[in-house]
This record gives structure tokens, sequence and C-alpha cells, in this order.
């Protein structure tokens, strides 16, 4: 796994949005939004619950968002 998609899922988590954290982030929606599926997919678990207007955390979101905060810290 890489930093950049620790800082991309924490940018999500914080917007609550894929189309804001892309505009913080300096990428383009889809592709912010096609790097979660991969990181998904990667780890095996939902992250993200993906709503018409918000982003939420699932319960494994909100473990990998502390440990990522954490990660980060140290770099």
């Amino acid at each position: 796994m890489e930093l950049r998609l620790l800082r991309y899922f924490l940018a999500v988590a914080r917007e609550r949005s894929f189309t804001r954290a892309a505009k913080y982030l300096h990428v383009t929606q889809p592709t912010l939004s096609r790097q979660m599926m991969d990181l998904e997919e990667e780890l095996g678990q939902k992250l993200l619950n993906r709503e018409t207007h918000d982003i939420t955390l699932t319960p494994e979101g909100i473990l990998l968002r502390k440990r990522a905060e954490e990660i980060l810290a140290l770099v």
C-alpha cells in the first residue's frame, strides 16, 4: 500500500465527498473514486458507505482512518 492512497483515503474521510476531496488533492473525481475502490479491493474490506450526497466510514474505515493518521504522523 502506498502512502499516497492513505492520504487520498483521509481526504475522502475528512471531506465526506469524492468531489471535494478530489479538488483538495488536485486529482479528478473519477481517479479518486477508482483509487478508493482499488484500496478496498486490496484490503478486502468495504471502507466507505457511498450515499448520494455523503460519504461515511464503515467500522473498518474508521479503524483504517485511525491507523492512517498514525502512519502519516510518523512519516
